[in-house]
């Protein structure tokens, strides 16, 4: 599987636009966590559990799939804030509509 098939799988398993913003509110504490390091770093462990949380509790509870980290965890990670950063600024919508979702 080449990385462009596997964007198109994950941007699938992130159909609904709820699991999307757990994910976003997940990436966006785990980098406010990861920036709390300085300051102690305790913040390292909480970092990854809150990230993961959100995003995993969106897939039990909203997706009810599994989350693509098991299979391809660095690719997912990478995926995560990709998603993010074309959501804030505003170029999600081609990406989801190439998947089949828009």
């Amino acid at each position: 599987m080449t990385y462009d098939d596997f964007w198109l799988r994950y941007l699938r398993a992130h159909r609904n636009p709820r699991t999307r913003a757990l994910h976003y509110t997940g990436s966006m504490l785990a980098v406010v966590a990861l920036g709390l390091t300085a300051l102690d770093l305790r913040w390292l462990i909480v970092a990854p559990l809150v990230g993961y949380g959100f995003a995993w509790s969106a897939h039990l509870a909203i997706e009810r799939n599994h989350p693509e980290t098991f299979g391809h965890p660095l690719w997912s990670l990478f995926s995560d804030y990709r998603m993010l950063s074309l959501a804030l600024s505003c170029r999600l919508a081609p990406h989801l509509q190439r998947a089949g979702l828009q």
